[in-house]
């Protein structure tokens, strides 16, 4: 195979996921609900927490940048924290509770009623997102999972947005796409007559 059938082979396939994420209209509604609470979440004081495992972490810490500093337009930032950043935090977690309660420590820590946890697991079944999105329901905040088809996830959050594949990087493409999303929905509704 040449390198450029290659390369649109590869393109294709996302694509061709993303028509998927466009033609589920259960899928759209999920994704509207989760832009929605966001919105409603910041205009009510409250902060955004997400969390994942690799490139979920990445994605994670992402999403958040694009809500603190700025995604279509100059506007105040707004309050969200990725869960994977502190290399203290992680390692002391990780050694003195274990690896699965990575998230639902920090979850338990900074997480106030009102607040939205995005959880993000391309399987639906990662073990730490599971627990941090059982304490989050304990510490009255709303629950948004980020996922594949599959997994306990479907079940464990308030809203999941299921990306119609089994695939992770085909997955993965598409959350950072519903992240965008979500924030671009967000920045208007809390911004865009005053600041564009």
């Amino acid at each position: 195979m040449d390198s450029i059938t290659f390369i649109q082979q590869h393109i294709s396939a996302s694509i061709e996921t993303k028509q998927a994420l466009l033609s589920s209209p259960g899928v759209n509604e999920s994704i509207a609900n989760a832009a929605k609470t966001t919105l409603d979440a910041y205009r009510h004081g409250h902060k955004i927490i997400i969390a994942g495992n690799g490139g979920s972490a990445a994605d994670a810490q992402h999403i958040a940048a694009e809500f603190v500093s700025r995604f279509e337009f100059d506007r105040p930032g707004l309050p969200a924290m990725a869960l994977t950043t502190d290399t203290s935090i992680l390692t002391a977690i990780g050694n003195d509770y274990g690896f699965e309660r990575l998230f639902s420590r920090q979850v338990e820590a900074n997480g106030q009623p009102g607040d939205v946890f995005v959880g993000i697991s391309t399987s639906g079944n990662s073990p730490n997102i599971l627990s941090a999105f059982k304490t989050a329901k304990e510490f009255g905040l709303t629950t948004i999972g980020l996922a594949g088809v599959g997994g306990k996830i479907q079940e464990a959050c308030d809203i999941c947005i299921s990306v119609p594949s089994s695939h992770t990087p085909r997955i993965q493409e598409s959350h950072i796409l519903i992240g965008h999303i979500i924030c671009a929905y967000v920045e208007e509704g809390m911004f865009g007559e005053q600041y564009k």
